[in-house]
């Protein structure tokens, strides 16, 4: 920040000290700040908001500045829009949003798209009088009579399902509290299953409500007592069965059910053994069973409906070491699969009548394709998605059998945005063991390496979810202001394949942290920027990340924003009644074992905190977030104000009505994005 808008800085809240020892295996740890974790103490309370008044505070000189960006934003996006059609049986299915409302509106039309429409929500009058809005689920019965649909106004994940009648346009008694966003209809039409949650917020139970009765009286199919395993529910695209899955990190078990006999019992398809994954789909007589069993990358498998065990699966695709499957996706004639391969996503379809294979061509040699939902099962229709950093969110509808796509709709981008400005490319950094890591940017063409740029770097590396190279209207802003923006591709993902998950997880999760500190420090040697000029953003476990990455090197970054950052790892693996924990111990390790508790100790951002400097720190967190407890990077905000010797800024924003994702609503959301955009600009001297 700059030196003149420093002169009248208000003192920042420092939290009480309230000594708590904690002790395991012969170690002692004292939290001073323990008692933060209370949000039912008027004193936690009072002490978010006066880091969020220091805050504000601090962020006024900026507000100008935060203004004009959200105008530059908000300038960018057609505010009034709609989706591109869904077509499923007789009716489009699509969304549109409208100038000046936070939410979208789901309509309908009824055989073409000159009909009439039909509002079957407007999620705008569903959240008047609400501070956060979320919906959760919504599904059409098989009939298209009825939609059942679920909202969490509070941010913490908590869903209240309820039943509208289409035709009539009344809502129907049948009202259920404490769900979790799974929801099916059997093919009566009158048949729900859902799922609930247990104390700690893990879906364990599945249900069986008849339309018209009692939900107290709903009959309990599922329950999973294993903590470590959560429900899951699905339907197949042919809509013949029910999908009952029960998923751990390492290992799945499948049931299944006659979507037409939604009275019937739950069968096996296969038990759950240790460290083997599997998930299953549907078509004719057979299910297709994508398995990591002695297939480190997964292969596709067969097995006949009636006979679905693991003595009758046969190989379909086997397994490539240089190639990832990722998922299956069944049409009456045609099998499409989303790969992986050097980094990059791949869609590759065969012809089940002919057998003949062939792959999606794409254009650029930095993007991003995704498979959408497809849910008409007779089609030879594919959509898919498609963006890079340069090029908007593109809906393609692909003829499977002519090889043929149509463009049905890209993202507008107002004001002038010409895409041959800008240019995006794939490096790559050498990591401290001698692996490759790539490092996905783009910048303004014309952009010289004199390390001078300012740069921005994000980053994940974690759950084997993989960072994807896409658009970004907003990010215009700054590259419009002569950023560079970069992602650095680290272990912990899987976008080289399933051994880039597994190097950066559990013992050997410090790859992760190493991987990324090994990016900046190329960016930096190849003068793309400097420590001066170089800012860095993760959230989450990217807040993680963040937080690791700042005790490492403090010295690379010159700021950082970390949103709902999970900074007190151990506190959090050590106590099964917070949400994930128990379903998280494969992804980190149970600090129960002394050798994962002193891994995790090693990394810990709160418990690795030190009398240095450290950069400018934004941090973000939400007070009903259930997968990052508010308390960690309050806490963690809390040991640095008092623990670093510079004179940058530390700056805790807290959602007082908001959860894991922050504040609800799409004008919410850009203001937000405005806010941390100033805070970077600010921090590195720009105007």
């Amino acid at each position: 920040m700059p030196r003149s808008a420093r002169a009248a800085d208000p003192v920042p809240p420092v939290a009480k000290v309230v000594p708590q020892k904690l002790v395991k295996h012969g170690d002692t740890r004292v939290d001073n700040y323990f008692w933060l974790r209370d949000k039912s103490n008027p004193a936690v309370i009072d002490y978010l908001k006066a880091e969020n008044g220091y805050t504000e505070a601090i962020m006024k000189p900026t507000e100008p500045l935060q203004e004009k960006l959200y105008q530059e934003i908000l300038g960018r996006i057609k505010q009034t829009d709609l989706s591109v059609p869904e077509r499923i049986g007789p009716y489009y299915y699509y969304s549109r949003t409208e100038q000046g409302k936070q939410y979208p509106i789901l309509c309908r039309k009824k055989g073409s798209l000159e009909a009439a429409e039909e509002v079957m929500l407007d999620l705008n009058a569903l959240a008047k009088g609400h501070t956060y809005f979320r919906l959760g689920v919504s599904e059409v019965s098989p009939d298209h009579r009825l939609l059942a649909y679920s909202t969490d106004t509070s941010g913490g994940e908590v869903f209240t399902l309820v039943v509208k009648d289409l035709t009539a346009g009344a809502m129907l008694k049948d009202e259920i509290p404490n769900t979790a966003t799974m929801v099916e209809w059997g093919n009566d039409n009158r048949t729900l299953f859902y799922t609930t949650l247990d104390a700690a917020k893990r879906p364990y139970r599945l249900y069986r409500h008849v339309l018209g009765a009692d939900p107290r009286q709903d009959a309990l199919i599922f329950e999973e007592k294993d903590e470590t395993f959560r429900l899951g529910l699905s339907k197949t695209r042919s809509q013949s069965y029910l999908l009952l899955s029960l998923r751990s990190t390492l290992s799945d078990e499948w049931h299944y059910l006659d979507a037409s006999a939604p009275q019937g019992a739950f069968r096996l398809i296969e038990r759950r053994r240790p460290k083997v994954e599997y998930s299953v789909d549907h078509r004719g007589g057979s299910f297709y069973i994508l398995t990591n069993e002695q297939a480190q990358n997964f292969q596709l498998m067969e097995a006949p409906v009636t006979a679905p065990g693991r003595k009758n699966w046969k190989t379909l695709i086997p397994h490539r070491p240089t190639v990832l499957l990722q998922g299956v996706d069944l049409f009456e004639n045609h099998m499409v699969v989303s790969e992986r391969e050097a980094g990059l996503r791949k869609i590759r379809i065969t012809d089940l009548a002919g057998g003949q294979t062939h792959h999606v061509d794409f254009p650029e040699p930095v993007y991003t394709a995704m498979v959408a939902r497809n849910p008409e099962f007779r089609t030879t229709l594919l959509r898919f998605s498609y963006t890079s950093l340069v090029t908007p969110m593109s809906v393609f509808d692909y003829d499977m059998q002519a090889r043929t796509r149509e463009l049905k709709k890209q993202m507008e981008v107002l004001g002038g945005y010409d895409p041959a400005r800008y240019q995006s490319e794939r490096i790559f950094a050498t990591a401290a063991d001698g692996v490759k890591v790539p490092i996905s940017l783009v910048y303004r063409k014309g952009m010289v390496r004199n390390a001078r740029n300012p740069l921005w770097m994000n980053g994940y590396g974690s759950y084997g979810s993989s960072r994807e190279p896409v658009f970004s209207s907003d990010r215009l802003s700054l590259l419009d202001r002569g950023f560079i923006f970069a992602i650095a591709h680290i272990r912990g993902g899987s976008e080289m394949g399933r051994s880039w998950y597994e190097d950066g997880k559990l013992l050997r999760k410090k790859n992760t942290f190493t991987d990324f500190v090994a990016c900046a420090e190329h960016l930096v040697r190849e003068k793309y920027t400097s420590p001066e000029r170089l800012v860095i953003s993760g959230g989450s476990a990217g807040g993680l990340l963040m937080g690791a990455v700042v005790n490492l090197r403090p010295d690379l970054f010159k700021a950082v924003i970390a949103n709902v950052p999970f900074v007190d790892v151990i506190s959090t693996m050590l106590d099964a009644s917070i949400p994930l924990t128990s379903l998280e111990w494969d992804e980190w390790g149970n600090p129960e074992d002394p050798q994962y508790y002193r891994y995790m100790k090693s990394y810990s951002p709160y418990d690795n905190v030190e009398a240095k400097a450290y950069p400018h720190l934004l941090v973000t967190t939400g007070l009903n977030d259930p997968r990052v407890a508010f308390w960690e990077p309050v806490k963690w905000v809390a040991k640095l104000r008092v623990m670093k010797t510079d004179k940058n800024r530390l700056l805790l924003r807290t959602h007082l009505v908001a959860g894991h994702g922050g504040p609800s609503g799409r004008y919410s959301r850009y203001r937000e994005t405005a806010f941390e955009y100033a805070f970077l600009l600010y921090a590195l001297g720009i105007r």
